[in-house]
């Protein structure tokens, strides 16, 4: 018995690591490869994702309050949801707490107010918690299972040739909040916000997916590393504008294009969606939507600025290749 077909996986170590995964499972495996699994229910499709975020990998203490922490690792899954164009129903939460369980004040539970924090993203997209399950751990660690309902799924797989290639928002804040904290600065409070509880862009995914997107993903993992995974998924090459990616002020389009955790939505449409559609997106959601480059034959991204060919930076890869020598 072969296995279940699955969607075309981009480069970097994180999927080649999926891709054994999947050859391990064999007939196992289901449709995999996907920002959500999608289960037909009787009249409906259930869309499902989960994300995990690991204290020191994705957030620090020293950085984030505890309802921050919960509110970005809910966010980071319910983008899975905006971009299959599904609605929210409700989320599960695994939650790994230290011993020390109280790190705020003697009477403030850190796994309450990182509960506090998921609950107020879920609510802020029309969900609720359903659930979840609650461990002691060395460090944090928040594990989100979302659920939702599609009418009309926007997977990966679709894009064609001469579709447009757009992106909601605005790129670049992520990374400028984090290069600041490194550097030992507290961010700007709008960056910071940007940083802290990004926007799950569910209404977003909902229109765009009702007015004919044919492939979309969020960019959790920046445009450069997801763009790659768009392409690969498509079977179609990608070709992207520096000049038009739409940028933070203050982050060159480099770095733009390589920040991580943007959870915006990166969407291939067909040819007859324009400006005049594009307007009424912005009228509709207050949301910047911007072409920044085409389908093509062929495979990969290609990145020009003004024309001209360069290379741009890798995107986040959890198991990078060690370096050589």
């Amino acid at each position: 018995m072969s296995p279940p077909a699955h969607i075309p996986l981009g480069p970097g170590g994180e999927f080649d690591r999926i891709r054994a995964i999947i050859a391990g499972l064999g007939p196992d495996a289901g449709d995999l490869g996907d920002d959500c699994a999608l289960i037909p229910l009787g009249g409906t499709i259930l869309a499902v994702s989960i994300d995990a975020s690991l204290e020191d990998v994705h957030f620090r203490t020293d950085w984030l309050s505890f309802p921050e922490i919960g509110w970005r690792a809910a966010a980071a899954a319910l983008s899975d949801l905006a971009a299959d164009g599904a609605t929210p129903l409700g989320a599960l939460v695994s939650l790994g707490v230290p011993d020390n369980g109280k790190r705020t004040s003697d009477n403030d539970d850190a796994a309450v107010e990182i509960m506090t924090g998921v609950g107020a993203a879920a609510q802020s997209v029309g969900a609720k918690v359903l659930g979840g399950d609650l461990v002691r751990a060395e460090k944090y660690l928040v594990d989100v299972c979302v659920l939702g309902t599609a009418e009309r799924p926007v997977r990966r797989v679709g894009a064609h040739v001469g579709d447009g290639l757009w992106v909601t928002g605005m790129l670049g804040g992520a990374q400028l909040a984090l290069r600041e904290l490194m550097a030992g600065r507290r961010p700007d409070p709008e960056v910071m916000r940007r940083f802290a509880q990004p926007v799950p862009r569910i209404a977003a995914g909902r229109w765009l997916a009702a007015n004919g997107a044919t492939a979309m993903i969020d960019l959790s993992d920046g445009l450069v590393g997801d763009a790659a995974q768009l392409a690969a998924a498509s079977g179609v090459g990608i070709e992207i504008a520096l000049e038009r990616v739409p940028s933070w002020l203050g982050v060159e389009p480099l770095l733009a294009v390589a920040s991580g955790e943007e959870y915006e939505l990166l969407v291939a449409l067909p040819t007859v969606f324009g400006e005049p559609q594009a307007r009424r997106f912005r009228q509709a959601h207050d949301l910047p939507l911007t072409r920044i480059g085409t389908c093509a034959v062929g495979r990969g991204v290609r990145y020009t600025d003004r024309g001209a060919p360069v290379a741009v930076p890798r995107g986040y890869d959890h198991f990078p290749p060690p370096p050589p020598g």
